[in-house]
């Protein structure tokens, strides 16, 4: 059915002769294009053969000049036989395309300034794309192999469990959830060559919830999720702490390429002073509203480890 629609047109040159101004239509690969006789024959190449009667150019119902070859540079090429001259694309790949179409089409020029550009710029401008792989696990044991596997370099896991439809939700929940999904991309791909990234969507009944680990072992967590005590019901809304979860992302570097645990390190960021140094205000609320000061040991535990966190800093920079 498709057959039928296409014609060869064996003899255009009545098309081409005394009328270089005339309009033809061109669908190459897809890629349909308006230009003049004069600029497909304004030069001595392919193109000036199929629109000269020297070839047969097939056409469909529509009038269409068909072109089996790739429109994705055509552009390209038809500005080139316009002007002489043409911006060549910036990445190798498509300096690379563009050459094989100016081979096709037998247009020396174009074919010489991309050779030319290709020889100058060498490797200079890789297509090589950085890949960020983000592990998606289902299961505890998934977690620790991943984690165990991965011992010179720090994990951040990131849970989510929306699903989870037991809890309540303010109107801001899905928003705030949607940010903390939105960080964890940003900075998945930030220090995806230095810091292993997984996402958990089934491991627990927190909604949100930020893990860091260091050398195998939890140094830091950072809920999102909030009780809020309502008159009759609890209320279940999401956080986003974005400077809390940035400092424990940093701290976590300083695990990276160590060759075994340091106690100093493991002391100044664990989880415990990590969780002892942050309070929600439902619960500073709650504290002030029972006339219950931060106990003295959770407050000499987090100076130790704010002081030990700042020598070892300080040590890394250096």
């Amino acid at each position: 059915m498709a057959e039928a629609l296409i014609e060869p047109c064996k003899d255009i040159s009545h098309i081409v002769k005394g009328n270089p101004s005339k309009y033809v239509k061109l669908n190459v690969g897809g890629s349909l294009h308006y230009t003049t006789i004069g600029t497909l024959t304004k030069h001595d190449n392919m193109l000036r053969a199929m629109f000269s009667g020297r070839m047969e150019v097939l056409t469909d119902s529509d009038g269409w000049i068909l072109i089996d070859r790739s429109g994705k540079h055509f552009g390209s090429i038809l500005n080139f036989l316009r002007d002489s001259a043409v911006p060549l694309p910036e990445t190798r790949r498509e300096i690379q395309e563009l050459l094989a179409e100016a081979k096709y089409y037998c247009i020396d020029e174009l074919e010489q300034e991309c050779m030319s550009l290709l020889g100058s710029i060498g490797d200079s401008r890789s297509d090589v794309v950085p890949i960020c792989r983000v592990p998606l696990i289902t299961s505890p044991r998934e977690e620790q192999a991943l984690i165990s596997a991965n011992q010179m370099r720090p994990v951040v896991k990131l849970l989510i469990n929306r699903h989870n439809n037991k809890y309540s939700y303010t109107g801001a929940s899905d928003d705030n959830l949607l940010k903390n999904i939105e960080l964890f991309d940003k900075l998945s791909l930030r220090f995806s060559n230095r810091v292993l990234f997984i996402k958990d969507v089934i491991g627990s009944n927190e909604i949100c919830c930020w893990t860091f680990y260091g050398h195998g072992k939890k140094i830091a967590e950072v809920c999102c999720t909030a009780i809020v005590y309502a008159t009759d019901r609890k209320n279940t809304k999401v956080e986003f702490p974005e400077a809390r979860i940035y400092e424990e992302t940093l701290n976590c570097l300083l695990y990276e390429n160590r060759t075994g645990p340091d106690q100093d390190l493991m002391q100044a960021t664990s989880a415990r002073v990590a969780v002892a140094s942050y309070t929600s205000d439902d619960e500073e609320d709650r504290r002030m509203g029972d006339g219950q000061p931060p106990p003295a040991q959770q407050q000499q535990s987090t100076s130790r480890g704010s002081a030990g966190l700042a020598r070892l800093r300080a040590s890394k920079n250096s």
